[in-house]
């Protein structure tokens, strides 16, 4: 393990977690793996029932220094959780991280170097591999440079990979914790985050891995579609797009219509041709 610098660290990760005892050591020890090592992690525990909670104590007990757990009395979602650490963290940069992923050892170092050379960016996301038990699949890129209208063509950043100013969660007021928002808390905050005039960019590189199983994909249920909708049209009125716009979120409710096996199978065939890519 690389030695960290405790004294004041200037990246605080912020991570809400919830069941995912099977995977949380791994998601930590990607952290420590880090090239960067001038942080502390605030991690919330959403009142899990499977361990989770009692592992993020043990690895508290190892990394006092490092380490700052907190936990829900009762399961209260992702918004509420992330504010929750928000409120804790003191870095002068704040980095997301999820339970279930991986960061690579060199994702802070190249967003930090980012900010650092561009002090009129408020925050930077980067391009992200999914991958499974099955193996790896396809690289979600994001597009370099998203404005006020990428969100016409969905979310402008992979919210787990964002490393941000503190003044983004300040000027935005957080997370949601509006029902609409649930699932989708990213979503919102992108508009707001548009809405007053904040200014993001995205490293090409895919440096963090997202899980995605038939787990994940289960979780994508036709209530969480209806919510995004829900907020698709709150933003595009937020952010004054045209009506004729509207068409494509209403288009997008059918994703709700495709079997979740169905969608693994996708998940498959890109695996695979990410391999015969790499390969090439």
């Amino acid at each position: 393990m690389n030695t960290l610098d405790t004294a004041s660290p200037r990246v605080s990760f912020v991570m809400g977690a919830y069941n995912c005892a099977p995977t949380l050591d791994a998601a930590l020890q990607s952290i420590l793996d880090q090239t960067y090592t001038n942080w502390d992690l605030v991690v919330c525990d959403d009142a899990s029932t499977d361990g989770t909670y009692e592992k993020l104590l043990a690895w508290q007990a190892r990394y006092p220094d490092q380490m700052t757990v907190l936990r829900n009395a009762e399961n209260s979602k992702l918004s509420f959780t992330l504010n929750r650490c928000l409120e804790v963290a003191s870095g002068d940069l704040i980095a997301r991280m999820d339970g279930d992923d991986l960061s690579v050892p060199e994702r802070l170092e190249a967003q930090v170097a980012f900010l650092d050379d561009h002090p009129e960016v408020d925050l930077v996301g980067t391009a992200m591999r999914r991958f499974s038990e099955a193996g790896d699949a396809d690289v979600v890129c994001p597009p370099a440079e998203p404005d006020r209208w990428s969100l016409r063509y969905g979310v402008p950043f992979c919210h787990a990979t964002i490393l941000a100013r503190p003044h983004v969660f300040a000027r935005t007021g957080g997370y949601s914790v509006l029902p609409r928002a649930e699932r989708n808390e990213d979503l919102d905050l992108w508009f707001r985050f548009y809405s007053v005039g904040l200014t993001g960019r995205n490293l090409q590189e895919p440096l963090y891995r997202v899980r995605e199983d038939i787990s994940a994909i289960r979780r994508r249920t036709w209530r969480n579609r209806l919510n995004v909708f829900r907020t698709t049209v709150h933003g595009f009125r937020l952010l004054r797009y045209p009506w004729h716009w509207y068409l494509r979120p209403v288009l997008a409710l059918g994703k709700a219509l495709v079997p979740a096996r169905a969608a693994v199978g996708f998940r498959s065939f890109q695996r695979l041709r990410a391999e015969r890519r790499d390969a090439a």
